[in-house]
Order: structure tokens, then sequence, then C-alpha cells
């Protein structure tokens, strides 16, 4: 490996974080524009815009470990890990029931954008 990669990784990464900073002012722009115009999809400019609405899970990691009785299921999980603990749902080693009261429901938007 040679300096000129380390470099290039940092100024990559750099760059990275520059994106993402815009990329979420812009998100923020666009889902204000769609909520107060009351717009879950639109055209603007040759691109369709599309707000999707989801529904995450966000689990306490001290209701959670009381809910699931078995420290061997516990262990699977080691922390409340919302992909892993939806597979485990999936995979009936635990039952939904047994996770009622363990996490709040966070509404999240989506901004999707195509072009046209």
């Amino acid at each position: 490996m040679d300096k000129a990669a380390v470099k290039r990784y940092y100024d990559l990464k750099s760059k990275q974080k520059e994106i993402e900073k815009e990329l979420s002012e812009l998100r923020g722009e666009i889902l204000a524009f769609c909520e107060t115009e009351g717009l879950s999809q639109t055209e603007l400019g040759g691109y369709k815009v599309k707000i999707v609405h989801q529904e995450r899970r966000e689990y306490d990691d001290q209701k959670l470990q009381a809910a699931l009785p078995d420290d061997e299921l516990w262990r699977l999980v080691s922390r409340a890990d919302p992909s892993k603990i939806s597979g485990l749902v999936k995979l009936n080693v635990v039952k939904e029931e047994q996770l009622f009261g363990t996490y709040d429901l966070k509404k999240i938007a989506l901004v999707q954008v195509e072009r046209e």
C-alpha cells in the first residue's frame, strides 16, 4: 500500500461526508415542499418525486431482554438490532406477542427520485 492510496481514501471519505450533508439538506427541502403542498408524489423538471412513509421499530434493550426468556436467545440478539429481531420473528424463534411493549414505532419518510 502506498501513501497515494491512503490520501485518496481520506479525500473520498471527506467528499462522502460533504455529499451526505448536502443530500440530507436537499431531502429536507423536498420533504418540506411535498408536505406543504400535500403531495406524496409529483413530477418536477423531468423527475418523478415520491415520498414513501415507513414505520421502524426502536427497541428498548431492557424491555426486550425481559421479554425474551431464554438467555441463549438474548445472546443471539446481543442488543436490540431490528433486522436480527425481525429475522427471529420470521423464523418463528420469537413470537410477535413476546415483543409487544418492547419497542416504539418511529415514522420516517423516504424520498425517491427517478428520472422520467
